[in-house]
Formats: C-alpha cells, structure tokens, sequence
C-alpha cells in the first residue's frame, strides 16, 4: 500500500511539472514531439535565398553539378522560365551535356525568343557540336538583338565564321593531310594519314 501511495504522489507531481500545454505550444501529432514557437520578436524569413544567385555562384566556383541542383529548385520556386532554362543548359553544357543543353537552350526560346543569352549560349553548343553554319546564324541573331554591345558575341560571331570557314578549306583542299583527334580534357593528338 505504501508503495502505491508514493507511486500516486509521484505521478501527481510529475502532472503538476508538465502542466497542461498553454497556447504558445501544441503537440505534433506524428512525431509527437512539443512544438514551440518563435519568442516574440524573432524575426522570421519568408523568403530563402534565391536559387538563381546560388546556383550563378557555384557556376562561378565550377561546381557544376550543384549549381544544377540549385537551378532545378529555382524552377520549382519559379516556374520554367527563359533565365531558368539557359541557366540549367550552361550547367549541362559545362557538365559535357551538350544534348541536353542545346535543347534547353531551344526550350528557352520557345518560352522567350528574344532572350539573348539563350542565343548565345545555344551557339556554343552548336560550335562544341561542330555545326558552324548553324552557330554562325544563332549568333548573327544574338549579335542583331543585342545591337552589337556584347563583345562576347561579337567575338563568338567571329569565331563560328573562321571555323566555318576553316572547316570548308580544309573539306576541299586537306582531304587526306594531317588532322586533329580531341582525346578529352582538352588534350589534342596531331594525326598524319601514312
């Protein structure tokens, strides 16, 4: 009996510590764990970080693979929009997607086809695939609706002209010579034909 009494007054006491939860707290039913909120005062964000920064940032960083993490919950915050699409084809581009990346960059013009890095970063896709006449047109249509300002355009535009160029002369006049083999990690292998 005496031990049931001290098991009673226990319990009670411990009842008397909890006490019943006031309306600052509430229980949560799954984990059912206290759930306290914020004293007053606290500030609280509604807003994160904007995905679009952090993912630029880690492109500056060449962390390639986790700024595409970064612009893919962009666009779940933001929806797929032109800035979105060219961001994720230039981390794909620099991943060695180059696939993936020229149709995210023709995505975006489909959503904005007046949005200039997409036209530009489209032709550096197209010039990694070795399609200078396309990258040639691409950049002509980026060089017209930036009004010529960039020099990187500009410079890209002169670019894609000598390699198409130097890609005609050497189809006509070079069939058989020498040639360049890309073995990767931008390692070139000079080749001569026996």
């Amino acid at each position: 009996m005496r031990g049931l009494i001290i098991l009673t007054f226990c319990t009670m006491g411990l009842a008397a510590c909890v006490g019943a939860p006031d309306s600052e707290a509430r229980l949560d039913p799954l984990n059912r764990e206290l759930e306290v909120a914020a004293p007053a005062g606290t500030v609280v964000l509604e807003d994160g970080v904007d995905q679009m920064l952090v993912g630029n940032r880690l492109m500056d960083a060449g962390q390639y693979e986790l700024a595409l993490r970064a612009y893919y919950r962009a666009a779940a915050e933001r929806g797929l929009d032109a800035e979105v699409l060219t961001a994720i084809g230039s981390a794909n581009l620099r991943l060695g997607r180059i696939g993936q990346a020229e149709r995210q960059f023709r995505d975006a013009l489909d959503v904005d086809e007046t949005f200039i890095p997409a036209w530009n970063n489209l032709g550096v896709a197209l010039m990694e695939r070795s399609e200078w006449g396309e990258a040639r047109r691409v950049f002509e249509q980026a060089f017209a609706l930036d009004s010529g300002r960039s020099d990187a355009i500009r410079d890209n535009l002169r670019l894609a002209i000598a390699r198409m160029e130097n890609s005609v002369y050497s189809e006509d006049n070079n069939q058989n010579g020498p040639g360049l083999i890309r073995r990767g990690g931008g390692v070139f292998v000079l080749l001569a034909n026996p």
